[in-house]
């Protein structure tokens, strides 16, 4: 059962993120509540107005944590100070940007910190809304828009609050495990919302070589997606070298990007044994989180 104490966490937290939507309406939308249950949450009514799993789905929405562990503190690694700035650029530039990096380095957790601190922008995890209805619709419940009625009224609708709004921003992560309609439709929207809209894209190596073997094939839609993404400087020699990047190549290069990222981390989180948890988590980023909350709750018996 969900304890008035964690309640109140969740409506801080939601309190924190309403800065962001133009409305209670759209707050509401965002987090999968109606109006009137928002209305009383708000003003402190936690009694038999949401269940014990409305909570925990909104408290996954804005990440807060549901037992009484220390909150996670964000360090700012290269790949935060670098992702959350090119983000910054590409909002306030009304700029697209494709990035392809390896797995577990940040870039999921710097792209949902932005997205709390940013009015109109948004996160989607392309992994759970792969086709085009789902990502149209995901897209449009994050702006705390209408979502579930016909498609094409939703996505009209979106189009036209895109357009209508101060430097939306829309963040696709996973973008590889779109389906190639929903491709297809990132590439329809974008032409809807050209100069009013901006995108950034990633995706793990994976992503990089699903979009290069597409475009070897001459798979339609493809080119032209990348070249919305800003992938398409004729002055770099290779393709795959058009592709944003953080990590360093060479495998002791990278090797001690990951040691400082995981020594940043822990540190920021109270580890002192650095060596040994990175030994454990052999530079992870989410083991070393799963290893942080068990020193946590082993110091705290």
């Amino acid at each position: 059962m969900i304890t008035n104490e964690v309640k109140q966490r969740i409506v801080s937290a939601i309190a924190d993120r309403r800065k962001n939507y133009g409305s209670d309406a759209k707050m509401s939308v965002a987090l999968g509540i109606n109006s009137a249950q928002y209305s009383r949450v708000k003003n402190g009514d936690y009694d038999s107005v949401l269940s014990d799993a409305k909570w925990i789905s909104i408290a996954r929405i804005l990440d807060v944590q549901l037992s009484d562990a220390p909150e996670w503190v964000t360090a700012k690694t290269t790949v935060y100070n670098y992702i959350y700035a090119q983000m910054d650029a590409c909002q306030n530039n009304n700029l697209s940007v494709m990035l392809c990096d390896m797995t577990d380095i940040g870039k999921t957790y710097t792209a949902r910190c932005y997205v709390k601190e940013h009015v109109n922008a948004v996160y989607i995890d392309c992994s759970q809304v792969k086709t085009r209805q789902k990502l149209i619709r995901a897209i449009a419940k994050e702006f705390g828009l209408g979502y579930t009625g016909r498609y094409d009224d939703v996505y009209a609708d979106l189009v036209f609050y895109l357009r209508s709004i101060p430097q939306p921003f829309i963040i696709l992560d996973e973008f590889g495990d779109l389906k190639y309609n929903a491709f297809l439709e990132v590439k329809a929207i974008w032409n809807a919302t050209e100069g009013a809209c901006s995108w950034y894209g990633m995706g793990a190596d994976g992503l990089r070589d699903k979009l290069m073997r597409n475009l070897e094939y001459k798979k339609v839609g493809y080119a032209e997606i990348l070249s919305r993404f800003g992938i398409h400087d004729e002055r770099v020699k290779t393709l795959q070298q058009r592709f944003q990047k953080i990590t360093p190549d060479g495998k002791d290069a990278l090797e001690d990007f990951v040691r400082k990222q995981i020594s940043q981390v822990a540190i920021a989180n109270g580890v002192d044994d650095v060596q040994r948890i990175y030994a454990k988590t052999g530079g992870s980023l989410r083991r070393l989180r799963t290893e942080v909350m068990k020193l946590r709750i082993s110091n705290s018996e």
